[in-house]
């Protein structure tokens, strides 16, 4: 839960900033949001669920975590607006290094703790697939 605002804030500000170009959100860009975030939001919602918590306390928590990266996918669209290249360049630097502590912090750690056997080919798999979209997609 932590990792999602770590890494969905900049994660959403760099969403709001590529509307920016005026060309839309890119397919891809919402593919790899969306095919990152499942997997740490389904763990973190079960974890929630074996520690008691209800659903209706779940769903809040993710509700939360939605708004609240709408709103910084506001904040990114509206606050970069005459930001400069190299502004704009550090603010996605910024957020692939949350994505990044994220993962080392707290994703890769549970993968191997569950499934160590297969904790580096499934992350290789989640980068060739991220490459692949990359690809077919144009970008």
């Amino acid at each position: 839960m932590r990792g999602a605002l770590l890494d969905g804030i900049p994660e959403s500000i760099v969403i709001g900033v590529s509307l920016l170009e005026g060309a839309g959100v890119s397919l891809v860009a919402v593919a790899a949001v969306f095919l990152s975030n499942l997997p740490e939001g389904l763990s973190s919602a079960a974890g929630m669920r074996r520690a008691g918590r209800s659903k209706a306390y779940i769903f809040g928590i993710w509700g939360g975590i939605a708004l609240t990266s709408g709103v910084a996918a506001l904040l990114g669209y509206s606050a970069f607006a005459d930001a400069s290249p190299a502004t704009i360049a550090f603010v996605t630097a910024v957020a692939a290094g949350a994505i990044l502590a994220m993962l080392a912090d707290t994703m890769v750690p549970e993968a191997f703790e569950t499934a160590h056997e297969y904790a580096g080919l499934i992350t290789v798999a989640g980068f060739l697939a991220a490459f692949t979209l990359s690809r077919v997609m144009g970008v």
